[in-house]
């Protein structure tokens, strides 16, 4: 009997060692676009992803300086952003497991694409820190990032208002100017990666739009307001300008979503 999409997603998040994670989210991706996984969400997701015995995840406001313009500034953000992408293989694999089930077939096409992109992502990066010589799980990480996840468990459209049309989409506004740092010191390889994730996300970003447009669509609810809304009620923190409005237009998260939040708040990232 085959395995199911659900016990595949499973998988990636009980896989606590990060090379087992990529693997299994690698796997999950190839066998469903290969027709191998069944439609299935017979397996209930964990409430928390496994996690390695490092890097020590920390409190936000508990998280060491980096010390801008240093070298250990400079793989300190690397291993940083390396964190986000890591916790973003199990964000896309948990919305995958938790709410397919809720949604077309395609919905799972997008979503296992997503998963196998960070998991691309944060092998690069890793890699990357092991030719500057460090590695995942040299530093501390901040534990902030699955705190969207538990908030939004139980609410499809929460989770995609605030983990794609949120939080990646901060992304889109900060990678360019963060690139440019690293080209500036002349670390062009980290600034290539970066590029490659950049462009993915706004792939990315636009899928979390297009899904929560479309169930706002089925519910028969405008997706402006129920955006504000879901933010109001399970986003803590600021959505704030600097706003890449090209990137974000062209992943279809157009100014009248997020316009009045940078005037009036009170949704800091």
């Amino acid at each position: 009997m085959r395995d199911t999409v659900a016990q595949a997603a499973a998988t990636v998040l009980l896989a606590a060692d990060p090379l087992a994670k990529v693997a299994a989210a690698r796997k999950a991706a190839r066998d469903w676009r290969l027709g191998r996984l069944g439609f299935s969400f017979d397996v209930t997701m964990p409430d928390e992803p496994a996690r390695p015995d490092a890097p020590e995840l920390l409190p936000p406001n508990r998280m060491p300086r980096r010390g801008k313009g240093s070298e250990h500034g400079r793989i300190a953000l690397i291993h940083a952003l390396a964190h986000i992408e890591f916790v973003a293989i199990d964000l896309a694999f948990d919305l995958i497991g938790r709410f397919g089930g809720q949604f077309p077939r395609a919905f799972t096409d997008d979503w296992m694409k997503v998963g196998a992109d960070e998991a691309m992502h944060f092998a690069l990066l890793d890699r990357r820190l092991k030719q500057l010589g460090s590695h995942y799980g040299a530093m501390p990480a901040h534990d902030g990032l699955w705190e969207a996840a538990r908030a939004t468990a139980h609410d499809p459209a929460a989770r995609l208002a605030v983990v794609p049309m949120v939080l990646e989409a901060r992304g889109l506004d900060v990678t360019p100017t963060t690139i440019e740092r690293f080209k500036a010191v002349g670390d062009h390889a980290t600034a290539a990666i970066l590029g490659r994730i950049f462009r993915d996300e706004i792939v990315h970003v636009a899928a979390g739009t297009r899904w929560f447009e479309s169930l706002c669509a089925e519910r028969r609810i405008d997706s402006r307001a129920k955006w504000r809304a879901l933010l109001d009620r399970y986003f803590r923190g600021t959505v704030k300008p600097p706003f890449n409005d090209s990137a974000r237009e062209t992943a279809g998260l157009t100014r009248d979503y997020y316009e009045s939040l940078a005037v009036s708040g009170p949704i800091s990232l």
